[in-house]
């Protein structure tokens, strides 16, 4: 029996035809307010009575949801037909086909079509006084208005040969962005990227003009004005040296001196004799483009990760259910095409997407091209000339992998998105080096510690799986996803595939969220030397040598040592709010660099975490924050992607609407007494009240069940000048178990930080 993963193609250039009366091919703003006129005309059948359209679009996409009931509320949705058959209408945002899920259903309830006869939907009708739709707030070469049709009335629909479409471009620059590498040595080259995004996250075409560059320290071949080059999204400013070590920022001025940016710092390695051997390489390893369910070609999305985002290493990671044998062999044409060393590297991949209870998404990243794509299933693949080649489950995906090499060639990255790895069922301690603790999903440390509740000796990865065609930028826009994509900063000695491996293999890595371009360090100096592993020692492979320094990744075996010296360091765009120093799941400290006697005004309330595991996972937060006796200025969201949501702040509060999907959100503001009135918090999962006098540095916490959901209020100083900090202690360790001591911290721009695990382990670490 065939397998058939498609709607009918039965006679269906006979079906009907559908036509935008205006804007067809046109371009349209993203996240603007737009009403649009689709007009379906029945073709040789008519369409009988029960029979339907659906209009279309993809999972990623965050268009207005339409409604049908209030003419004069946004994304107000009518239809009619031209005969006067009785039309209803209905919206299902997972009804379709994927990608094509969100699905815009009219049917007709009574009566029939004959051939000629119309539909006409008007999609942002304003007739009521409804401001339109809001269109999708992110760009896409041609946004459809894809068009089925069940004009037999038998529930299986055909898609037209001719879709009305749009082009949605980036709107006016709202935020600046001045990247920089985040380590280099004295005199060593390096390069300078600058963008201007619009409020929705897309870096505009809609800049003009003359800007100034100023950095903190002397640059050579920094060019002192930049006149912006007309339609560039992005400017790149390579060669540029500095000679004297520090820590180096570049802002950006407009004509009249405004700074419009400040970069991320830049840590110009000390003297000659404390070289790092290693350098910081941004990478995200997670994307899909439109061949998947994501959006915008892969080509394009090389193009924006590279050139707009600034990353040096990607991996495409499509959901390999919908990978046709002609897109992997494109794929690997394409990684192999845009991989330069020293510039660029773009590992070829998929994602290994299983449902949960057989082990959960997992990234499969591979070292070269020519590998052979074993899929979880072929639910949406029709050619099975190669199902045999299927890995059903992740520990027969993991077995396969092992077969043709194993981790010389190939490594797994286990993840949560739609499913979550299901570690429990399956941890391959060879091919699965790291976890991914942070996405556009979210945040989960929770896998992490399930990780070490497996045994398992993982770095921390942070990614985008991004499906808006922004890779290594990824703004969340204004669907379900909760939060603004992470990168990985591998360490490697150069920018090659295989340095870029090596560091995976070792765990030598930091991530952060919202794309954040941090220097971090983390370290552990033991008394007496220990052995040192590459690779798990419970694979049973040798040592590669001994010492008494550890370093991001290491796993060390045999160590004597009580307690260690444990340090880090960190150097940020942002302030450093705080840095938990952990092990394993246990927090040893969390430092701040401020005390308690350095407390302001200044108050953040924060509210956080997730439903559970699964999808639904996000959490809706509403309510209302309130002084009584006091009052409050200056009140500023962190970590508001959403525009969409209601952030109304007043000198007495603040009423709100948000979503958080395991991370955090929330408002600081300058209270106007230090010490005077109540704070109240009445939201749908929390109430609560406080006196202001008792809001001080350490969190007051209101648990709201779920998985980690909660609502913090906390003070902070008037002003934190601490971006860079170095701090040491003294860790003692447990010889009964592994030793993973990392830091997770957080920043005042609500991003976070982790370091990879240090392993130090009394034992032999086989068991």
């Amino acid at each position: 029996m065939p397998h058939v993963a498609r709607h009918t193609d039965y006679m269906a250039d006979q079906i009907g035809t559908a036509r935008l009366l205006a804007g067809h091919g046109q371009p349209f703003e993203a996240g603007s307010w737009q009403s649009f006129t689709l007009v379906f005309t029945a073709g040789r059948f008519g369409m009988d009575d029960t029979g339907s359209i659906r209009v279309v679009h993809r999972f990623a996409s965050d268009m207005g949801t339409p409604q049908f009931t209030d003419p004069g509320a946004p994304n107000y949705v009518t239809a009619e037909a031209s005969n006067g058959a009785r039309l209803e209408l209905s919206y299902n945002p997972r009804l379709n086909m994927r990608p094509w899920g969100k699905c815009l259903t009219v049917a007709v309830g009574r009566g029939f079509l004959a051939p000629g006869d119309t539909i006409t939907i008007r999609l942002g009708d304003r007739g009521g006084g409804s401001p339109g739709i809001r269109l999708q707030t992110f760009g896409e070469d041609r946004f459809e208005f894809r068009v089925l049709a069940d004009v037999f009335a038998c529930f299986n629909w055909a898609i037209l040969p001719e879709q009305p479409w749009i082009a949605i471009i980036p709107g006016a620059p709202d935020i600046w962005r001045a990247v920089l590498p985040t380590l280099r040595r004295a005199n060593e080259p390096f390069a300078l990227g600058l963008r201007a995004d619009d409020r929705w996250g897309n870096p505009s075409h809609s800049v003009r003009g003359r800007y100034r560059l100023r950095p903190s320290a002397p640059v050579l071949g920094l060019p002192e004005v930049i006149d912006w080059p007309a339609g560039a999204r992005a400017e790149r400013i390579e060669g540029l040296r500095v000679a004297v070590p520090g820590d180096l920022t570049i802002d950006v001025l407009d004509e009249t001196g405004h700074r419009l940016a400040r970069s991320n710092p830049l840590r110009i390695a000390e003297a000659a004799t404390h070289l790092p051997s290693y350098l910081p390489f941004w990478a995200d390893m997670h994307g899909q483009s439109e061949e998947t369910i994501g959006t915008n070609s892969a080509a394009r999305l090389v193009e924006y990760a590279r050139d707009l985002a600034f990353i040096d290493a990607m991996c495409h990671q499509g959901n390999d259910f919908q990978i046709t044998g002609e897109f992997w062999r494109g794929l690997n044409a394409l990684t192999a095409g845009s991989t330069r060393p020293g510039r660029f590297v773009f590992f070829p991949g998929w994602e290994w997407s299983g449902n949960t209870a057989l082990g959960g998404d997992r990234n499969v990243v591979l070292r070269a091209e020519g590998g052979t794509l074993h899929r979880s299933c072929h639910a949406l693949v029709e050619d099975l000339s190669d199902a045999d080649t299927d890995a059903l489950d992740a520990r027969a995906l993991h077995a396969a992998l092992r077969a043709e090499g194993g981790a010389a060639g190939v490594l797994c990255l286990p993840h949560v998105g739609g499913r979550y790895a299901n570690l429990p069922y399956a941890h391959d301690r060879a091919l699965e080096r790291s976890v991914e603790v942070h996405s556009d999903w979210g945040t989960f440390d929770w896998l992490l510690e399930d990780a070490f509740a497996t045994g398992a000796r993982v770095g921390i990865a942070a990614n985008s799986d991004g499906h808006k065609g922004r890779q290594g930028a990824s703004h969340p826009g204004a669907s379900l996803f909760g939060a603004y994509g992470g990168l990985t900063c591998y360490f490697a000695p150069e920018l090659t595939r295989d340095a870029i491996w090596d560091a995976m293999l070792w765990r030598r890595q930091v991530c952060t969220t919202g794309a954040a371009r941090v220097h971090a360090d983390a370290w552990a100096v033991l008394a007496a030397p220990a052995d040192l592993h590459r690779d798990d020692p419970a694979l049973g492979g040798a040592p590669v040598g001994r010492t008494a320094r550890a370093g991001l990744g290491n796993i060390l075996t045999g160590v004597a040592d009580a307690a260690v010296e444990f340090g880090f360091e960190i150097s940020a765009g942002a302030p450093v709010e705080r840095v938990e120093i952990r092990n394993r799941t246990r927090l040893i400290e969390t430092w701040r660099p401020h005390a308690a006697a350095d407390l302001g005004r200044r108050i953040r309330v924060l509210w956080e975490g997730s439903e559970y595991r699964g999808r639904g996972r996000e959490t809706s937060w509403r309510g209302e924050i309130a002084l009584a006796g006091n009052s409050w200025s200056g009140a500023r969201p962190i970590n508001r992607f959403n525009l969409d949501r209601r952030f109304d702040a007043t000198p007495g509060g603040l009423a709100f609407d948000g979503v958080t999907t395991g991370g955090f959100m929330g408002v600081e503001a300058m209270l106007a007494d230090p010490g005077a009135g109540t704070l109240s918090i009445r939201t749908n999962l929390v109430t609560a009240e406080i006196p202001v006098a008792e809001i001080g540095l350490e969190d007051r916490t209101w648990e709201a069940g779920g998985l980690g959901r909660r609502v913090r209020a906390f003070r902070l100083p008037d002003t934190n000048p601490h971006h860079a900090v170095r701090h040491g202690l003294r860790v003692p360790l447990r010889p009964d178990e592994d030793n993973a001591l990392f830091i997770r911290a957080t920043l005042e721009d609500g991003n976070v930080l982790w370091s990879s695990p240090i392993y130090l382990i009394a034992g032999s670490g086989r068991a």
